[in-house]
Parts: structure tokens; sequence; C-alpha cells
């Protein structure tokens, strides 16, 4: 691993950065928050972050906060996302995504030499479908998962019409990486506060442009692979938060997961009138009432706290 830049500040948390190749020999960009000044570390949080956006900048409100809760937290730009390599915006594979993140996730794993640590993953929006498909390749590796509006289903009014999609779906074949893809405008009703919608226009690591074809196909597959397999598949303890204002994401999914999974430990916080951007693009008194809930749901999974994770320095 090739490292990039570390900040020490003096708010409670360290964050680092660097890169790392994956298997293909791309450059996948990573980041990481620590509980500074080596206190002890409650648990590890892997963030999977959603479609288009990035973890350096779009979650590092999540990523200061639970470091702060005395999290180590640890992100990474999927292909095409972010400052990692690829075409901008591009999924060519939901399951060489997958298996990015798992090789990185379980290789932070190894290289904490913490086995006592439990290991959670946190995903949002398209990330909490990546988090679920993560869970069903290893279930049991897993302590838990927070799922922050996930893409179990898209919803209808964010679906092109199915006319239009079997279009797409021929025409994908030849042509996977236009950028034709029709949609609403996705920042304009995930974000509430304006603030936020300015902020990830002017972020030039946010795609911003037309979802590509195969992307789209990618992403609609992977929504209904996640709805039709794994939902009743998930035996993991988990955290589902969703804004019952969503236009982006089904709450009345996250309702069904919570009804199906098998899972004995399982929680679904509903805010009556929130949007889809609950960590980031909610009014602030409603994204600090969104992580008491997840950071009281993490300290009641986590155990003792253990030493601090060595830095690759």
């Amino acid at each position: 691993m090739t490292k990039l830049s570390s900040s020490n500040v003096d708010d409670g948390y360290e964050y680092e950065e660097e890169y790392i190749n994956n298997a293909r020999g791309m450059n996948l960009f990573t980041c990481r928050w620590l509980p500074a000044n080596a206190r002890p570390i409650k648990a590890l949080v892997f963030m999977c972050h959603g479609y288009a956006v990035e973890c350096s900048v779009t979650m590092r409100g999540t990523g200061v906060r639970l470091a702060q809760a005395g999290y180590a937290v640890y992100g990474m730009d999927y292909e095409g996302h972010g400052k990692s390599d690829g075409l901008r915006g591009y999924v060519p594979s939901f399951d060489v995504l997958l298996g990015d993140c798992d090789a990185y996730f379980t290789a932070v794993v190894v290289a904490n030499q913490s086995p006592q640590l439990p290991r959670f993953l946190l995903g949002e929006s398209m990330g909490g479908a990546v988090a679920l498909l993560l869970h069903r390749a290893r279930p049991s590796y897993w302590a838990g998962a927070v799922l922050v509006a996930p893409m179990c289903k898209i919803t209808e009014e964010m679906k092109p019409h199915p006319a239009v999609i079997k279009v797409l779906e021929v025409v994908t074949r030849f042509i996977p990486t236009w950028k034709v893809v029709p949609t609403r405008n996705v920042i304009g009703a995930a974000y509430r506060t304006q603030a936020k919608r300015d902020e990830i226009r002017r972020n030039p690591y946010c795609y911003k442009g037309r979802p590509r074809l195969k992307t789209a196909h990618e992403l609609l597959r992977a929504s209904l692979r996640v709805e039709s397999e794994v939902l009743t598949q998930v035996t993991l303890p988990f955290l589902v938060v969703h804004g019952g204002g969503d236009r982006v994401t089904d709450p009345s999914v996250s309702q069904l997961l919570c009804r199906e999974a098998p899972s004995t430990d399982k929680t679904l916080k509903l805010y009556p009138g929130m949007w889809h951007a609950l960590t980031s693009g909610e009014l602030p008194e409603n994204i600090d009432k969104v992580f008491i809930d997840i950071i009281a749901w993490l300290d009641h999974r986590s155990g003792p706290p253990a030493t601090a994770p060595e830095r690759d320095d």
C-alpha cells in the first residue's frame, strides 16, 4: 500500500488516506478515521458508500462522529468513484465491486491483528446493498451492519419506465458506457438541505452525469437480487435507519427486511418526514438524532475497548 497523506487533528480523531492496488492493477483510494491519541478502539466499522459519491468528503461526517465515539472507521472509493481509478460513474460489474470491498476490508482486519475486535458494515443507499451482499458472501464474518436508507429496492418514482428498461437492457450490450439513462434529479431528491446539495454539486469527486447504461443495469440487477434473494437470508444483527419521506429508496422495503430477515437481532428506525441522506443531507438536529441511534446500537454490540490498531507508517 502506498501512503498518500496523514493528518492529526485535535478534535478527537485522526484521519489518514492511502491508495491500494486491487487484483486488476487499479489504484483504489482508501481513507480511515481513528480515535485520537491512541485511545482504545471499540470496534472496526467499514463504510460502503452510495452510487456516484465517495467516502472522504461525502461520508466524512460519519467517519468523524464514529471515530470520536471510539470506533476505527475505514472507507474505500469503488472503481469509477471518487478518487479511485476507473471511468467516472461506471460500474462494469457489481460482483467485481463486491470483490474489491471484500478484499480490502478483510485485509484491514488481518492488518489490525485484533481478532477480538467486533467488525461492522455500514452501508448507505447503494452501499446498503453492498453490505447485505458482503454479509451473504461471509454469513458469520460480520458482527453486524448499519443500513442507512439501503437500496433493497429502487422506488418506482426513481426507476425508468418498464418499456425504457427493456430497450436499455438490449442497448447496454453494445454501448455499456453511454450516459443516456433517463432519471430524476437524485441530488434534489436525496439531500434535504440546500447547503449539502451545493456541496455535492461542487465536489469534483461526485459523479453528476446521467447514469451509464451498464451502471444502471448493474444497480437495478443488484437491487432485484437483494429484494428476491437476500432479504430472507440476513442472519447478522442489523440496524436499519430510513427516512419516512425518502423518494430514492423505498422505506417499505426496509420494513419488509425487518419482517422477513431470520436475524434475531434486528431494529428499524423510521424517521417520519426525513429524506434519503439521513447522515449528511438532513437538518442538523435530525442528523444528531440519527447518529445518537447509530452509536447507541453499535455501543450495545461492541465489546470492551481494545488497543488502538497499528498505523502503516
